[in-house]
């Protein structure tokens, strides 16, 4: 098991590609409101448009019912969402879920602390999206010493 944490990831990026009826309200919402810088933007026939956004370290989370049902209960006390939600971690939450509503977007529920010590709104955002908008309270070690915080990998591998 020491190899797996020592070989290079396999995955070097991820990409989430989002379809967007109203792709300049899409971009303006996610690269000039929410502030993801523009890294490139492509343009093919038939007015084809993409433009791809930084959204800094991208993680892969994988909850099972359960969770997805105890996320949505503490951060928006019934459930809403759907099977993909996208968040972003930012500095102040409060500022930033602001900032989105007044640029197009409907709070579902305003900043709120969760159970693992961070400030979570959620949001109904463009192209169809459901977004959270989380900064956190606490550093990493901080949190690891909270209930239920930890891996799924056995210690001590």
């Amino acid at each position: 098991m020491a190899d797996d944490l020592t070989r290079p990831p396999a995955v070097r990026q991820l990409r989430l590609v989002v379809e967007a009826e109203d792709y300049a309200a899409a971009v303006a919402f996610f690269r000039d409101a929410l502030g993801l810088p523009e890294q490139a933007a492509f343009t093919g026939e038939g007015d084809a448009r993409v433009v791809i956004l930084d959204a800094g370290r991208a993680t892969l989370e994988i909850a099972n019912p359960a969770q997805k049902r105890m996320i949505d209960e503490v951060e928006v006390g019934r459930q809403v969402a759907p099977k993909l939600r996208v968040a972003f971690e930012v500095d102040d939450s409060r500022a930033a879920t602001d900032r989105l509503v007044a640029a197009g977007a409907t709070e579902i529920a305003p900043p709120t602390v969760t159970p693992w010590q961070s400030l979570n709104s959620r949001l109904d955002a463009p192209a169809g999206l459901q977004i959270t908008l989380f900064q956190e309270l606490l550093d990493a070690d901080e949190r690891a010493t909270l209930d239920g915080f930890g891996t799924d990998r056995p210690r001590g591998e």
